[in-house]
C-alpha cells in the first residue's frame, strides 16, 4: 500500500511538474480588441476613455482546464500620452496566476498619416498554488501551499498608419521562477521570454464593408511558435463578424457587435483541433467593451 501511495505521489509530482512548466501566458482569441494585455504601446491611443473586459472558458467539460479574466483600460492623457492598466488572473489545475501591470503609451508622428507608438508595462505576477485541492495528507511536499509575487517589465511598439499596423511586444522581459518548495524542489518551471509580431491592413470593398486581414505570432523560448491568421468584416460599422485560425491548434468564429457608441459585446467559439476535442465541448470567450 506504501508503495502504491509513494507511487502516486510521484505521478502527482510529474503531473504538476508538466502543467506548470508548460503552462505559458493565456492566448486570447479577440486579442485584437484588448491589445494593451500584450502591448503596452496600445493603451490610450485613441480619443477616449476605454474599458475592456475578457472572459474565457478553455476547454469546456475537462475537468481543472484553464480559466481566464481579464480587465484592460487606456486612458488618453494628451495627443502623445497614454496610459493604461492590465489585469489577467489565470487558472489551471492547482495554479492560479494574476498579472497586474501598469502600461505608458507614447506617440512619435513618422509621416502625414503614420504614427508610431512606443510602450513601457511594469508591474508582475502574483502566484499561487494550492497544493490541497490534490487531496494529499501527511506528506510534507504537499501540506502548505505556495504563494509568491514575481516582478517584470515589458516593451512594446506600434506603427499605424491609415489602413495598416504593425506591432511588435515583449511583454514579461525578466525571467522568474514559478514554484520551488523550500528544502524539497518539486518543480523549477519558470516563466519565460514571450514576444508577438503581428500586422494588419484594412480593405474598404464599399462604403459599408470593410475587411481587415491579420496575423500575431507568439514565440517562447525552448516552446513551438504559434500563428494566428484571422479575418474580420466590418458591416455598417454596427457588426465585426470573422474567422482565426491558430495554426495546428485551433479554429475559431468571431463577432462584435456594437450595440452603442459606448459599448460592444464580443463573443467567440473555438474549436481545438488537437487530441483534447476528444474531451472538450471547445472554448468560449466573451468581451465587453465601454468607451467614454
Amino acid at each position: 500500500m506504501k508503495t502504491i501511495i509513494k507511487n502516486s505521489h510521484v505521478l502527482l509530482v510529474f503531473f504538476l511538474t508538466s502543467i506548470l512548466y508548460a503552462q505559458q501566458d493565456p492566448s486570447f482569441t479577440l486579442y485584437q480588441y484588448n491589445m494593451n494585455v500584450i502591448n503596452p504601446a496600445y493603451a490610450g491611443i485613441n480619443d477616449f476613455n476605454e474599458v475592456n473586459i475578457n472572459v474565457r472558458s478553455q476547454w469546456v467539460n475537462l475537468e481543472g482546464s484553464p480559466e481566464t479574466q481579464s480587465l484592460s483600460v487606456g486612458i488618453p492623457m494628451n495627443d502623445k500620452v497614454g496610459w493604461g492598466l492590465s489585469i489577467v488572473n489565470d487558472e489551471v489545475f492547482v495554479l492560479k496566476e494574476t498579472d497586474v501591470y501598469i502600461d505608458f503609451s507614447y506617440r512619435v508622428q513618422v509621416g502625414s498619416n503614420t504614427n508610431l507608438y512606443m510602450g513601457l508595462k511594469g508591474g508582475g505576477t502574483f502566484i499561487n498554488i494550492d497544493l490541497n485541492k490534490l487531496g494529499i495528507m501527511n506528506d510534507p511536499v504537499f501540506t502548505e501551499n505556495v504563494s509568491n509575487f514575481n516582478p517584470n517589465v515589458g516593451v512594446g511598439f506600434l506603427l499605424k498608419g491609415s489602413k495598416y499596423y504593425i506591432n511588435l511586444a515583449a511583454p514579461t522581459l525578466l525571467k522568474s521562477k514559478r514554484y520551488e518548495k523550500d528544502g524539497v524542489v518539486v518543480t523549477n518551471a519558470t516563466d519565460r521570454l514571450h514576444a508577438y509580431a503581428g500586422a494588419g491592413y484594412t480593405f474598404s470593398l464599399d462604403n459599408e464593408i470593410d475587411v481587415t486581414p491579420s496575423v500575431l505570432g507568439r514565440f517562447v523560448s525552448g516552446a513551438p511558435a504559434s500563428l494566428d491568421m484571422t479575418a474580420t468584416f466590418d458591416l455598417h460599422k454596427v457588426i465585426e463578424l470573422g474567422i482565426s485560425y491558430r495554426l495546428d491548434e485551433s479554429v475559431s468564429g468571431i463577432g462584435l457587435l456594437k450595440l452603442a457608441d459606448w459599448v460592444h459585446f464580443g463573443y467567440a467559439y473555438e474549436a481545438t483541433t488537437t487530441d483534447v476535442k476528444d474531451y472538450s465541448k471547445g472554448t468560449h470567450e466573451v468581451l465587453l467593451r465601454f468607451r467614454f
